[in-house]
């Protein structure tokens, strides 16, 4: 039978064994109009007052958003804020772009991200992790590191942070806290955030919330510098609005995450021999570092040795920030690099994202279905395949004829899970 992948801009169609399991999450329709939506949020907010009424004439407003990675649909999110706050003038808002440790957008990108009116009449940063005296010092973390958060934001007089929320394979749920803590954070405080004690403690995982290190850490972080309000959404596969969470951040985000946990997570009876997975399409699967996520949802159900093949294209490389490429150099192994990464002298910008790779790695197999080269996938430790459908069919003499498939064309949309038995916990 044939389905669809969620790859690049336009879809991959993949002819798949009969017998697939296909895992989707519920497919929620678009809201029928979300602008009356979100205005209805925001005026009826969850644990606030309205919007409008906390915001005065004079005050200086920063917008903190996602950067080009994320699907968060700030073309529509942000005018709606800014008319919403017609009383304050356009020139007293600053929109921040949350990058963490990523890249720069270029002036197109943030046209596509915020729409021309936006890039044209409302100043737009870059926020840059690297950069003191963009920085400022907010307190103090007792997971171990000064607190460093954007300048801009810390002096505006009233803060928004806007984002979607799924699954997220390391702080439980994306959205809500996580538009602040990392994506306007000093370097040194992020790497607290990803050392390998917090990436690898059990409970840092995909949909857990309680003593959750890393959500722990966002959440604490927030509370020294608050946002003043939050706007989250959740999105279906068409990257649509399917739900509206806004007010005060922490139980905004805690409803969005129950609605999200509704919808995303998917119980399985048991493990697969072979899963395929997505990164959930553009603009989520630019590059192969975010294509680690994806790799992380098929982890969840794919058996110990087994196979999973990740459809992602990549057209932004392996990306071009960082140090993740150099890292994937530095040993033979996913097992030698998972280890030099747990020794506790080992500290290095984008370390985090390798581990997690490295532990799918040393768990299963994982092909990759990309415009990458050969050799860069290599240098990964990975796979390549250029043929999804033939790539199964040579499967069959590892895992046998009968050999179990599933598929989750949403990728990390989609969070299946399985009831461990003891000893085959990834």
């Amino acid at each position: 039978m044939k389905t669809t992948l969620l790859y690049g801009k336009h879809g991959l169609d993949v002819e798949i064994p009969d017998n697939s399991l296909i895992l989707e999450p519920k497919n929620l329709p678009a809201l029928e109009n979300d602008e009356e939506a979100v205005i209805e949020a925001l005026r009826n907010p969850i644990g606030s007052a309205p919007l409008r009424d906390l915001v005065k004439s004079t005050d200086k407003v920063a917008i903190v958003i996602s950067d080009i990675t994320r699907p968060t649909p700030n073309h529509k999110l942000v005018p709606w804020l800014i008319k919403e706050l017609s009383h304050v003038p356009v020139e007293n808002f600053v929109v921040i772009n949350g990058t963490g440790t990523h890249r720069d957008q270029t002036r197109e990108e943030f046209v596509q991200m915020l729409g021309e009116w936006v890039v044209d009449n409302v100043r737009v940063i870059n926020h840059h992790c690297h950069e003191m005296d963009e920085l400022v010092k907010v307190g103090e973390s007792r997971f171990g590191c000064d607190v460093y958060l954007n300048k801009e934001y810390v002096e505006a007089d009233f803060k928004i942070v806007t984002g979607f929320i799924e699954p997220h394979f390391f702080a439980g749920f994306s959205g809500g806290p996580k538009g602040i803590m990392p994506g306007i954070a000093g370097i040194e405080t992020i790497q607290t955030f990803h050392n390998a004690r917090m990436i690898g403690d059990p409970l840092s995982t995909w949909g857990n919330m309680v003593n959750n290190p890393v959500q722990d850490m966002t959440r604490e972080i927030n509370g020294m510098c608050k946002p003043d309000f939050m706007l989250n959404v959740t999105l279906n596969r068409d990257k649509d609005i399917t739900a509206v969470f806004a007010g005060e951040l922490y139980e905004a985000h805690d409803r969005g995450c129950a609605y999200a946990k509704e919808h995303a997570m998917i119980r399985c009876d048991h493990r697969f021999d072979v899963v395929i997975t997505s990164n959930s399409g553009y603009p989520l699967d630019q590059n192969l570092y975010q294509a680690v996520k994806g790799m992380s949802a098929a982890h969840k159900i794919v058996k110990k040795g087994g196979t999973i093949i990740c459809a992602s294209e990549c057209s932004d490389g392996l990306p071009n920030h960082g140090n993740y490429a150099d890292i994937l150099k530095m040993r033979e192994t996913p097992q030698e690099i998972l280890d030099m990464i747990n020794d506790p002298s080992f500290k290095i910008f984008d370390q985090w994202q390798v581990q997690k790779q490295a532990v799918i790695q040393v768990w299963a197999d994982v092909h990759v279905y990309s415009m990458l080269s050969d050799e860069d996938v290599k240098l990964a430790k990975l796979i390549p395949t250029h043929d999804i459908e033939k790539t199964l069919e040579e499967l069959k003499a590892k895992y046998g004829e009968e050999m179990s498939v599933a598929v989750l064309p949403l990728g990390p949309l989609t969070i299946p899970y399985v009831e461990e038995d003891e000893g085959n916990t990834p």
